[in-house]
């Protein structure tokens, strides 16, 4: 397929323009639960996939990463990204997914959102959580969205990791003493 000088598109490249990705599903998963609902999602709206991570990565240990998270959100502490998306103004909608820790949105979740400007952006959260629900998480993506352009989200109980760690616990404690 050729374009020519003069600016007609030919059928073939208006089709492959018109598939061009205009929403962003943009998610962060520690476990990977997060993950899985941002991949359907993308392949439903032929969108953008953008992992959200912060610089540092957070411990790989389950209740070391809960102690992290809660000192940083009770300090308000934000950690840098370790990358952003350089053209979020070219995205129509943005899909924004995120697991609950604390009743909370993660603190990597408060950088994304200070560091990317989605006013007069439609945000649709989806959410990730152990059984506590939402929590304060939808206030969260609002004080950084327009209020009225935050749709309604998706959540889901997913907490696999926290469940067989407690399941593996009580096993071992079952356990007889070895001498």
């Amino acid at each position: 397929m050729f374009l020519t000088a003069a600016g007609v598109i030919l059928p073939k490249a208006q089709a492959l323009a018109a598939r061009q990705p205009r929403a962003l599903v943009a998610y962060f998963s520690r476990t990977g639960n997060t993950r899985v609902i941002a991949n359907q999602i993308r392949r439903a709206r032929n969108a953008t996939l953008f992992e959200i991570n912060p610089a540092t990565p957070y411990p790989e240990d389950y209740q070391a990463t809960v102690a992290q998270a809660a000192a940083e959100t009770e300090s308000g502490y934000r950690p840098p990204l370790k990358q952003i998306v350089a053209d979020i103004q070219s995205y129509e909608e943005v899909f924004l997914g995120f697991p609950i820790w604390g009743m909370t949105a993660p603190p990597v979740i408060r950088s994304f959102l200070v560091a990317h400007d989605l006013t007069g952006k439609p945000v649709v959260p989806f959410v990730t959580h152990g059984g506590y629900g939402l929590g304060n998480s939808i206030g969260v993506v609002e004080a950084h969205a327009s209020k009225d352009t935050v749709r309604r989200g998706f959540s889901l109980e997913a907490d696999q990791e926290k469940r067989t760690l407690e399941t593996v616990s009580a096993w071992l404690d079952a356990l007889p003493p070895t001498d």
